[in-house]
């Protein structure tokens, strides 16, 4: 099974800008992300910018494709990846985060495995359980419903499945085994990426402010399954940076 990544990675960042050219152990984020794509068995990974600054730098270790400012999404970026290097529809594309430079190359490489397995499908994702209930209340942190198939019922920042009887007793409580986080890294076909960003956006994922939405609001299929290693701590300031890297050092 042959696929490729594509790494969206912008400079600007209200939280942290220039984030994808922060150094981790004396090396730009973005090179660990291509790194960690190498390690899944990527044919090919190819970052997707619209920065000089980080072509500049990536072209020293990766292949780079220039593309417009205005996308509003990581999937429309690669839209344009897909038509500038005359990608085969067929071909399953990987959509890895630019800000992830832990994540586990094992994961890249499942939710690629799992599109391939579930044709039914037109896009796969994937998941982890989560812990904390505070982290079942929290609108930054995104649950997803799975169905007896492993195919995505919904996405949502608020907490489903909402347990009536005890939820409703105490709204604060929660049963964590019951929910799931999103992690959010994406499988599909070139030919799906085209006619994804062909849909006019949904009311549903600007509601929520979740692409993925679209693809539910237009009866598209999404595989999840539970991640198969522990996913990366996200990273969206400086802050969180520095913290990580203490974790690191100890």
């Amino acid at each position: 099974m042959s696929f490729i990544v594509v790494i969206p990675a912008r400079y600007g960042s209200s939280r942290f800008p220039g984030k994808p050219l922060a150094l981790i152990d004396g090396k730009p984020m973005i090179q660990h992300v291509v790194e960690r794509a190498k390690e899944a068995g990527a044919d090919n990974v190819i970052v997707a910018t619209d920065d000089e600054r980080i072509q500049n730098v990536v072209l020293g270790f990766a292949q780079v494709c220039m593309t417009s400012v205005d996308h509003q999404s990581g999937t429309e970026r690669i839209a344009e990846v897909i038509v500038k290097e005359g990608i085969q529809g067929s071909t399953i594309v990987v959509n890895v985060q630019g800000d992830e430079p832990f994540i586990p190359a094992e994961n890249i490489r499942q939710v690629a495995d799992n599109l391939a397995n579930a044709p039914q499908c037109q896009m796969a994702t994937l998941s982890t359980p989560i812990e904390r209930v505070e982290d079942v209340f929290n609108p930054n942190i995104v649950k997803v419903l799975v169905n007896e198939k492993g195919e995505s019922i919904y996405f949502s920042r608020s907490p489903i499945p909402f347990e009536r009887d005890h939820m409703m007793a105490n709204p604060q409580s929660a049963n964590t085994h019951l929910y799931k986080r999103h992690i959010g890294i994406y499988a599909y076909r070139a030919e799906y990426v085209k006619q994804y960003v062909a849909y006019r956006p949904s009311s549903l994922e600007q509601i929520e402010s979740l692409e993925q939405l679209r693809a539910i609001w237009y009866g598209d299929k999404i595989h999840c399954e539970v991640a198969i290693a522990p996913p990366p701590v996200g990273i969206d300031t400086p802050e969180d940076l520095e913290r990580l890297l203490k974790t690191i050092k100890q």
